[in-house]
């Protein structure tokens, strides 16, 4: 055998088994009904559950604190009073002359930990967009060729009845143009109506099976009325030769609405991006005032002060392109199904404006850094001597100007956050609280945190 005797063989072996695994797979679809839906919607679905039940069993969680990184008033004042128990024990051990070794940092290490796992938010990203994506993708392929499907079923139509006007039968018409024209994208529905019709079918039977293959609501109306045509008898080239010029009226009116309704597709594309530049705009200018002077004129709010904005607008403009997406399908397409594209694409695309611009707004853009007045004594409930300073960089190094400064007082006392000065430097004056001890002054701008110690040696 030569060589080309042996790859000759090997294609028809290769064909051979493809086509049997086209056949077996035919008869599994038809036993049990097996629709596209079933493997491009079901299956991207089932792993998109196991993703997230995957990371719900892993430890992961919704984020539970401010991105910036600073932490809740009582969890200051506990940190402190660890802080003080750990001083006294050592004060009275080395009355006894003992030495006591200082314990490992484990907390922050742990507190990172769990940070690292307060992400669930976007594993459920991730699993929408393998549950949306696979489906979109064969949507708009099935969509695709159904439109090429139907243009040329109106050809069909019209080659059709100009063999019927020379005189051939509309069977013998379909089965010759079965096998001499290039149908394009019916061809095979075309072919095995034709087969049908040969081995015995009904021209009724072999249509409606060929409507039902190509699976168009429009061209199975128009198989209807030249199946009709071909049983009521007259001119029924005239009527096909008509039915074919209404067809292509009907695509191209199709195409125009499709057309006209595209403005609304930008409009919401448009939309959304105003929606991420508003949040930006908010979470870089606007809440840093609000949580900062702002909040000092209303009398403080704590408790609105530790609010994650940031996360708030990722979830929304989130949520805002996956239902936005379905209601473009719905007004452009006339069904939610198509929009399922939609979403994906505005998903994905608000996804890596937020984690790029929005969750990042404030985070990593700024250092603090503490420049002087650590290590003060003061006397509690009175505010102390010299103020303590901090200094805000931008990423470069650049002294910052502007920039809001939380500030806080652990375990108790009184402080307010500023903004940065010209020079980027932060000045505040806190009052401790009237207990002796161990006070921690922190000042947090974005990721970034700085901390000053007091000492407070007495009540006023």
């Amino acid at each position: 055998m030569t060589p080309s005797d042996l790859k000759g063989f090997k294609t028809l072996n290769i064909e051979k088994y493809r086509l049997i695994a086209k056949r077996y797979a035919q008869v599994f679809t038809v036993r049990y009904n097996i629709k596209r839906e079933y493997i491009t919607l079901g299956i991207p679905v089932f792993l998109a559950i196991c993703i997230v039940l995957a990371g719900v069993l892993t430890g992961h969680t919704f984020t539970t604190k401010n991105d910036s990184g600073q932490v809740s008033e009582a969890d200051s004042k506990k940190d402190a009073y660890q802080q003080l128990l750990e001083d006294m024990a050592a004060e009275e051990a080395a009355k006894r002359g003992e030495v006591v070794q200082p314990e490992e940092p484990l907390a922050e290490a742990e507190d990172e930990k769990d940070k690292s796992k307060d992400d669930l938010d976007h594993i459920m990203i991730y699993a929408v967009l393998i549950a949306l994506i696979p489906y979109s993708i064969d949507s708009y392929i099935q969509k695709k060729l159904l439109k090429r499907r139907e243009v040329a079923f109106s050809e069909f139509l019209y080659k059709l009845s100009e063999l019927m006007r020379g005189g051939i039968d509309p069977v013998k018409g379909v089965v010759t143009l079965s096998r001499t024209t290039d149908l394009g994208a019916i061809a095979p529905n075309v072919q095995e109506a034709a087969s049908a019709m040969l081995l015995g079918s009904s021209f009724e039977d072999a249509m409606h099976r060929m409507a039902r293959s190509i699976n168009s609501k429009l061209v199975s109306k128009y198989i209807n009325i030249v199946v009709q045509a071909a049983y009521t008898g007259g001119n029924v080239a005239d009527l096909l030769f008509r039915t074919s010029e209404d067809m292509r009226t009907v695509i191209a009116i199709e195409k125009d609405k499709e057309a006209n309704l595209k403005q609304y597709i930008v409009i919401f594309y448009l939309a959304q991006g105003i929606i991420v530049a508003l949040a930006y705009i908010l979470s870089t200018s606007l809440l840093p005032l609000i949580q900062g002077v702002g909040l000092e004129m209303l009398g403080g709010g704590n408790g609105l002060s530790e609010i994650n904005f940031e996360r708030g607008f990722f979830h929304m403009i989130i949520l805002n392109a996956l239902f936005g997406g379905m209601i473009v399908g719905m007004i452009t397409e006339g069904e939610m199904k198509h929009g399922m594209k939609h979403s994906a694409i505005l998903i994905a695309l608000s996804y890596v404006a937020c984690v790029t611009l929005i969750l990042s707004a404030g985070g990593g853009m700024y250092t603090i850094k503490l420049v002087s007045g650590d290590g003060q004594q003061a006397i509690g409930g009175l505010p102390i001597q010299e103020p303590i300073a901090f200094n805000v960089t931008d990423f470069s190094g650049k002294q910052t100007p502007g920039v809001y400064v939380e500030m806080t007082i652990s375990p108790s006392g009184i402080i307010s956050g500023v903004m940065s000065q010209e020079n980027g430097t932060v000045e505040v004056t806190p009052t401790p609280g009237e207990e002796p001890g161990n006070y921690t002054v922190t000042a947090t701008t974005g990721k970034s945190s700085a901390t000053a110690s007091i000492e407070v040696v007495g009540g006023s």
